[in-house]
Order: structure tokens, then sequence, then C-alpha cells
């Protein structure tokens, strides 16, 4: 639906809001980057849950268009999202016990068969240390197997040892669906409560300002995910065709992980790579593996990405790239969590000083209008 039109306002009045507004988005970024400096515990679980209610709000308002009760609409989102995570966890356990249990197997035919076959294709002889080396993986694979699960086990019992940390985490864990429903549920009263809170004369602007950001932050979700998605189905039917066991894991991993550039293709790469070692059949899996990765690139790169996203976003991958970095040295993996939609929000704040700025007389000269 097309956001409504913003009443003309005069330059200096016009010029006024936008800085303001653009002082008080980079102080709310502040702030709540300071509130997760200090109350780390408390800040992270509502802003997750904050975080899901604004991706969800869509789903939940076309319910609400078609005459369910939002109530109703909320509880089907959440039931369907944890049907959704129940099914995952219950498939990836059998597989990685599957997985786990090829392991000692392949260590020990990695030392009499696979190391042969390296040395006769590349020519050369691999050092005797690591046949060695493989030889005794294979030898203590079993044993190490079998220490997995008590090792995780008192792993778990010395981090509970602090209990205060170890009480915190759970709850914090188990607030954010909580508070996620309840936010969902009235995120409308949300928005509203804050509109209501704008002046009257700034109102059209502002609404304005912040429909620009919802729709850098919307494109990017809505696109990134329908991208994942269509590459997660590319690459779990190629790696299965290669024969890979855990060709689905594999390729939702790689396929969502686009969102963050070129991590989702090395993390695919090299998970396809053990993921060979442990289901090898012959050099042509190695042929079907590169083509998948190479039609998903291109498809990506050139078709699915242009198409679905284009320039809306405007968030290009070395800004993506460097705003991880960044906020991710700075504040660690909530920074990482947080480093896109505040670039969007950034991004929007700079094209409006900008658009303010060459609109005065130091720009356009003493032909400006005052």
């Amino acid at each position: 639906m097309p956001a409504p039109a913003v009443p003309e306002l005069p330059e200096e009045a016009a010029r006024r809001i936008d800085l303001t507004w653009s002082l008080v988005m980079v102080g709310a970024l502040g702030l709540v980057f300071g509130l997760l400096a200090v109350f780390g515990g408390v800040a992270v679980p509502v802003l997750l849950a904050l975080t899901g209610a604004y991706v969800f709000n869509p789903v939940v308002s076309a319910l609400e268009r078609r005459g369910l009760n939002r109530t109703w609409g909320t509880t089907i989102v959440f039931g369907g999202c944890t049907l959704v995570m129940v099914g995952a966890v219950l498939y990836l356990i059998p597989v990685f016990q599957e997985e786990a249990a090829k392991l000692p197997e392949f260590f020990r035919q990695a030392s009499t068969q696979v190391v042969p076959q390296i040395e006769a294709l590349l020519g050369v002889s691999v050092p005797e240390f690591v046949n060695q080396r493989t030889a005794e993986l294979g030898a203590k694979a079993s044993e190490l197997l079998q220490s997995a699960g008590p090792a995780a086990a008192r792993l778990a019992a010395s981090f509970a040892g602090n209990t205060a940390r170890f009480m915190a985490t759970l709850l914090g864990l188990a607030v954010v669906p909580v508070l996620g429903f309840f936010f969902l549920q009235d995120y409308p009263k949300l928005i509203g409560r804050v509109r209501d809170l704008i002046p009257r004369p700034a109102v059209g602007l502002v609404r304005q300002r912040f429909s620009e950001v919802d729709d850098v932050l919307s494109a990017f979700v809505q696109g990134q995910l329908t991208v994942g998605s269509i590459l997660s189905v590319i690459y779990s039917t190629g790696l299965s065709i290669a024969g890979l066991d855990m060709a689905i894991v594999i390729g939702v991993i790689t396929g969502f992980g686009n969102m963050v550039p070129y991590m989702g293709t090395a993390m695919g790469l090299v998970l396809a790579m053990l993921g060979l070692m442990l289901s090898w059949q012959g050099p042509w899996q190695i042929a079907v593996v590169a083509g998948t990765f190479l039609v998903a690139q291109l498809s990506e790169g050139l078709v699915i990405t242009p198409r679905i996203v284009g320039e809306k976003v405007g968030l290009r991958p070395v800004t993506i790239i460097i705003a991880i970095l960044g906020f991710g040295e700075l504040f660690g993996f909530v920074g990482i969590l947080l480093a896109v939609p505040v670039s969007a929000i950034l991004k929007v704040v700079l094209r409006v000083v900008v658009l303010r700025y060459q609109k005065t007389r130091l720009y356009m000269g003493e032909a400006a209008k005052p």
C-alpha cells in the first residue's frame, strides 16, 4: 500500500524536522548499544523478541486482513515456527548420530585408501606422519565418540557452576518466545503509541522517514530469506545428486548463510568437502559438487538477487562485510546481529542529511531560497 502523501512544508521547517529525526535515530542507536553493554542479559532477549515481531508482523497482518483475529494469527504463526523447529531438531539428531558413527571407519579407510589415492592423483608422497596420525585417529575415533557425551556433560556442569549466569541464560532463552508473542500481538498498538508521541506538524515527514527505513529493512529481510530459500533448494538438490549424506543440512546452511556475503559459500565448501570425505564414491562427486556451487553462484549473482532484491535495498556486499566486521569487533556477536539493520538505518539517515545539505545556501549559493 503506498504511503500517504506528505504535506508540503517550508524548507526551513522540513530541514529542522529531518535533522532532529536524524539526531534522534543516531541517539536511539547509541542508547541501544549502551543498554546492551550494561544490561545485556535483559536487553538481548527484548531485542530478539522485537526483531521476531518485526519479521513476522507482515504475516500476521495479512491473516488479520483476511478476517482472522490478531491473537489467533499470532498463535498460528508461533505454532508454525515451533513445528518447524521441532521437526528440524528431530531430523538433525539422527542425521548427526549417523554421520558420527561413520567417523571411525572413515579414519581407518583414510590411512589405507584415501591417502594413497591422493598420492597417485597428485604424483607426490604424503609425509609419513600424516599416515600415522590418520591411523591413530581411526584407532581412537570410537573412544573419542564414547567420551564425547561425558565431556559435554562435564562442560555443561562447569558452566552451570556459575548458577547466576546459568539461570540468567536459561531465563533469557525461555522469555524470548513469550516476549515475542506479546510484541507481535500488540505490534500495531506499539507503533501507534510511538506515533502519538511525534509532534503533530512533523507527523507526515517523520512517518515518511520511518517508511523509508522500513522499506530498506523489509526489502533486505524478505529478499534475503527468499534468496536463501531458493539457494537452499539448489544446493540441497545438487549435493543430494552428488550423494552427500547431509546434503539438505549443508544446502540450507549454505543457502541462508548467503545473508552474510561470501560466508555462506565458504562454509558450504568446507562442509561439502567434509561430506565428500564421509560419503566418498568416486571423483565424479567432486565434479557434481563444483558444478552445484558454480550454478548457484552464477544464478544468485546474475538472476536471483537482481530480480528479487534489486537496487531497493542499496546495501552493497562490501558495505555489509565492513559493517559486520566493525560491529562484531566493537560489540561481539550482538554487534554482528545488529550490523545490517543499523547500517540500513544509518543509510537512510545519511541520505536525509545529504538531501537537506544540498538544499542549503552553502551548497546552492545565494540562489537558494531562505
